[in-house]
């Protein structure tokens, strides 16, 4: 067994990719062999100090989205998200942060041993969160304001992994009205923009950096992703700098050439008026307008139609086994189906006729679940940067009640933090992963021996 057997079986699969990456294993045109694999050779730039190609094509693509600068990433979002909070966000400052923010947001918060205060959206009876509302965002900046505080940065995530967008452009008003730095991100919504069925893009909004994974929605390759500089709000010579240090020496010259040719092939297909994004919608709407006339299965539809969420309970194993279909991810009650402009009739045909059939054996109510971090709503004991100097142990999760954390527990994906380091694990919080775990659910931070990570003495 070795990577590229187990790659090349699921090649020859009939297996069908409802998830990233976007190109759906599908090529856009000449394919990336072993053949131009290089270094930063004689005549091909250099991505840490692009004067070349490389400044051309993130040219390219900062014209194509609007923002000021735009840098490649090959190291996907996450250190994006880390060189924007890096250098928005001096050593012990202050950060306003959604509270279903990515992992990768709260090592950012790590790192720079920041105070974190939580927004906290409203969640629905599956536990998907809402938007966050400008009202919370500015609630929060007045109370800091009293208490003679002020934040740096504020980080939201938008669109979430449902598909559910924040209202960016009323956020940063109410932010820039204070001085404060305005970070999106968008990993999910690389393909906002290319066609009105979809909402704009978080850097004609307001925003002052936007992270997107173009890999997620475009047809790229997974790892790939950009960084948007929209204002000068944030020093262009601090982000270039953190850049350096949490973006790789030893950039794929593979990876560059291929976002580069996803980002022309969007461009040029989004400005055909029977292009590839308009069959793309079209696709989508004649699914939801299938999906409407199931009886009991209920198929959700939030701001970005192209996420395809569905409830119920065990519909990723029914999808994976019986259909050959595999989902992006699962909760205890609902699944996503990630969508791109690469896929096929067929694929939503196979998608929906599935659905159906399930439906006419649907039982019984589909489970519900209060939204989990809203309804638990750990409390901090310690900043993360804090908790993760401190002497630590493990324990039995049964044992954890009431102590402080010291490592992050998360369903993955998404990747959103149950407990951080720093907070106290409740009783509640230990019955629900407790559940997800007989329900199979991949949780990061719960040992396979059922310990957890804990502070010492504490």
């Amino acid at each position: 067994m070795s990577i590229l057997n187990e790659l090349k079986k699921l090649e020859q699969s009939n297996c069908y990719p409802f998830h990233m990456p976007g190109h759906k294993r599908v090529s856009i045109g000449e394919g990336f062999p072993y053949g131009i694999d290089i270094t930063e050779i004689y005549g091909f730039d250099d991505l840490h100090d692009a004067e070349g190609i490389i400044k051309e094509a993130q040219d390219a693509a900062a014209k194509l989205y609007g923002s000021k600068q735009c840098y490649y990433l090959v190291n996907g979002s996450t250190c994006g998200i880390l060189s924007a909070i890096s250098a928005a966000v001096p050593m012990n400052g202050r950060i306003l942060v959604a509270r279903n923010c990515h992992k990768a947001v709260y090592h950012g918060i790590q790192l720079r041993n920041a105070y974190a205060t939580y927004l906290y959206p409203e969640a629905d009876v599956n536990g998907i969160f809402g938007p966050v509302e400008p009202e919370l965002v500015r609630a929060a900046v007045e109370k800091a304001k009293e208490n003679g505080k002020r934040f740096d940065a504020c980080v939201i995530t938008s669109p979430t992994y449902e598909g559910v967008v924040s209202d960016i452009s009323e956020i940063a008003k109410i932010l820039h009205e204070e001085g404060i730095v305005l970070i999106v991100d968008e990993a999910h919504g690389a393909h906002f923009g290319f066609h009105e069925a979809f909402p704009e893009n978080a850097v004609k909004l307001g925003a002052d950096v936007v992270i997107t994974s173009i890999h997620k929605t475009l047809p790229a390759p997974t790892q790939t992703a950009l960084l948007h500089l929209c204002s000068s709000r944030i020093s262009k010579e601090k982000l270039k700098g953190y850049l350096d240090i949490y973006e790789t020496s030893s950039p794929s010259y593979v990876l560059m050439a291929a976002m580069e040719q996803a980002l022309i092939f969007s461009e040029k297909e989004s400005k055909k008026k029977d292009g590839a994004f308009v069959q793309y919608v079209k696709r989508l709407e004649n699914f939801y307008d299938q999906a409407g006339k199931l009886k009991n299965l209920r198929v959700l539809r939030f701001d970005d139609p192209s996420k395809i969420v569905v409830t119920g309970k065990g519909l990723a194993q029914i999808l994976r086994q019986k259909y050959e279909i595999e989902v992006e991810m699962e909760s205890l009650c609902y699944v996503i189906l990630m969508t791109s402009v690469m896929d096929s009739e067929e694929g939503f045909q196979r998608l929906i006729q599935a659905l159906q059939e399930i439906d006419e054996n649907h039982q019984g109510k589909d489970p519900e679940l209060l939204g989990i971090l809203q309804m638990l709503l750990p409390k901090q004991a310690l900043r993360i940067g804090e908790a993760k100097e401190e002497k630590m142990k493990q324990v039995f999760i049964s044992e954890a009640v009431g102590r402080i954390s010291g490592d992050y527990i998360c369903l993955y994906p998404p990747g959103i933090p149950i407990v951080a380091p720093g907070e106290y694990i409740t009783e509640e919080i230990v019955t629900y992963l407790e559940d997800c775990q007989r329900e199979e659910l991949s949780v990061k931070g719960l040992q396979k021996n059922q310990k957890v990570t804990v502070l010492e003495g504490r």
